[in-house]
């Protein structure tokens, strides 16, 4: 049986991969389907998005309509079944008490990780992106180029489906002919907004999302990702032919039983497991990589969350897939005489220069939208169209005071109400109740829209996480301390993100709501909100400097792979998750090549 217990193993597998999410279910994904004995162990429950999404149920009939509260912080519908900025059991630490210095760890403890609600935002990084030192001398270069990454980029896209446009813009990279799907049509809010933002110098595209908006060739595109492997194709194929395309309706964020978005759920596991050639562990939190008395990495140790009970499983390759901070805590955990530091550390970079994304938001009422005629906007349970970063030539000529940019997402139209969807209504109404309530209602449902931006944070020497030995989680593993500071280049980039939106704002006759901080101090979110946490094992061309190459193999420990956001060098405004597929893909070939050659 795929899906097996504890204690149930083959004696050894070709890789053992931790983490089920974009990282662990694309690098599973790779190697099974070209034929690897792999075992995935998945500190979370099990998981089926086909079976527990509440595809049709509408919020009123959700407790407290759907509002989050601390253990749903996205609400009762959201796909997060046991997780999110707090686990229980499973705490961690931050070094300073001041609120500016707090980080938020997200942690998704299901199948499939963060993928299975996610925002589905599916940006390539750019050129500039991977050589940002080179460009403007901040940060840290890749020791690869968008080049080296490109093809897998398309072949992500095609295997999950994602919907947009080229639009040959600066940095912005363009799919090749045929990969995307055609992107949804923009909502009236983000069509008035491209008619305003214009005027600003501000492009509005359509967005990149993996979500499918037609069905996939799955006549074409299995042949194309694996050409000399006729049962690959033919597995891909058949799971493919059982993704509909998306029908607008129901938030993306709850799962998707009809697998028309991207979930590793249902779209890396399930061919993965028809080949046979996978199983996986559930509720196995991961102690430690171990070793042998040369150095090579052996196999994980790890608990059995349900019993209790303590395991190790063996393998040829051990890649670390768990999320960046995850995998950054397992190995400095991971201590023996050959790594006194943690494993793979003898640089003394495992757990440095940890980023998120920086993140700023303002929103105003547009009175040009009030009374609109009734219309359902549901779409695809996300933004439909986005700002990419549009100010690269100014920022290269020294004309902004912070190096890097930031793209900005939107919100607005006339979606299915939430609970705050009327927050602060008095303040335009002075107060109604009764018949004047409801016609206040219909006056101003669908006229507030909210801007908020997603940008790069450029590495800093003040971030980074370390083993607490003072504190355990309750299967006794030393947790993670957090030392965070975000760099002045963050702040004002924050800063120029308000006083974007409320020129925007302003210019489409709205009004903003809230204060706009043109310091940037007060706007920018807290390290790890958004969620875009990455590095802690950054890949570089010297391992003196770095923890990985650029195939995210450990440069100490030649079959020890960390295929997450981990080895990411920096974090572009462009959302990290397919990168990390990207990278995850490129690294499973390698990991196939190289035990073919008996290198490893």
């Amino acid at each position: 049986m795929p899906h097996i217990n504890a204690g149930k193993t083959k004696p050894e597998y070709d890789v053992i991969v931790v983490g089920s999410g974009a990282a662990g279910g694309q690098t599973a994904y790779t190697l099974a389907m070209d034929g690897a004995k792999v075992l995935m162990l998945e500190a979370g429950r099990d998981y089926d998005p086909v079976t527990e999404t509440p595809m049709f149920q509408t919020r009123q009939q959700a407790p407290l309509r759907d509002a989050s509260t601390p253990e749903k912080p996205f609400g009762f519908y959201d796909a997060t079944v046991d997780g999110g900025w707090q686990v229980p059991h499973e705490p961690y630490t931050n070094a300073s008490e001041k609120s500016e210095e707090q980080f938020w760890w997200w942690r998704a403890r299901m199948l499939g990780g963060r993928t299975n609600h996610w925002g589905r935002i599916s940006l390539r990084n750019g050129e500039y992106d991977f050589k940002g030192r080179s460009r403007d001398g901040v940060g840290i270069d890749w020791p690869l180029s968008y080049n080296d990454v490109s093809p897998y980029y398309d072949k992500v896209e095609s295997l999950i489906g994602v919907y947009g446009s080229n639009e040959g813009l600066e940095n912005t990279p363009n799919s090749p002919e045929g990969v995307l799907q055609p992107p949804p049509k923009a909502r009236a809010s983000e069509l008035y907004t491209r008619k305003h933002a214009a005027k600003l110098g501000i492009p509005v595209i359509p967005i990149h999302r993996a979500v499918l908006s037609e069905r996939l060739n799955s006549k074409k595109i299995p042949k194309w990702l694996h050409p000399n492997n006729p049962k690959a194709a033919r597995i891909l194929a058949e799971q493919m032919d059982q993704r509909l395309a998306c029908f607008w309706a129901t938030p993306c964020g709850r799962g998707c039983s009809i697998k028309a978005n991207y979930q590793s759920t249902t779209v890396h596991i399930p061919p993965a497991l028809a080949t046979g050639n996978l199983d996986i562990i559930t509720n196995a939190m991961a102690r430690e990589v171990e070793i042998d008395s040369a150095g090579k990495a052996t196999g994980v140790n790890f608990i059995d969350k349900t019993t209790g009970l303590d395991y190790s499983v063996k393998g040829k390759i051990v890649a670390l897939a768990a999320s960046s901070c995850e995998s950054a805590r397992i190995m400095l955990n991971s201590k023996s005489a050959l790594f006194p530091n943690g494993i793979a550390n003898s640089s003394g970079k495992v757990g440095k220069y940890i980023m998120d994304t920086v993140g700023a938001g303002l929103s105003g009422q547009i009175p040009a939208w009030e009374n609109m005629p009734p219309h359902n906007e549901d779409g695809a349970g996300g933004g439909h169209s986005y700002v990419p970063w549009w100010l690269y030539k100014e920022q290269l000529a020294g004309k902004l005071d912070f190096p890097r940019g930031y793209h900005i997402e939107m919100g607005g139209s006339r979606g299915s109400p939430r609970t705050y969807t009327f927050n602060g209504l008095e303040r335009f109404t002075g107060g109604s109740y009764g018949a004047q309530l409801k016609e206040d209602a219909r006056r101003y449902y669908g006229t507030f829209m909210g801007y908020a931006g997603r940008g790069e944070m450029v590495p800093n020497d003040d971030c980074y996480l370390e083993i607490d030995n003072d504190v355990t989680d309750k299967w006794g593993i030393p947790v993670a301390k957090f030392h965070w500071k975000w760099g002045d280049y963050e702040i004002r980039q924050a800063a120029h993100m308000h006083k974007t939106f409320a020129e925007l704002i302003t210019e489409m006759g709205g009004t903003v709501l809230g204060e706009v901080d043109t310091t940037g101090k007060k706007a920018i979110l807290p390290g790890g909100l958004i969620i875009h946490e990455v590095g802690g094992t950054i890949m570089g061309a010297n391992p003196k400097t770095s923890v990985c190459n650029e195939y995210s193999q450990t440069w100490d420990v030649k079959n020890l792979f960390i295929t997450d956001g981990g080895p990411f060098c920096s974090n572009a405004d462009k959302n990290p998750t397919l990168t990390i597929m990207a990278l995850a893909w490129r690294s499973a070939e390698y990991m196939m090549d190289e035990m073919k050659k008996g290198n490893i």
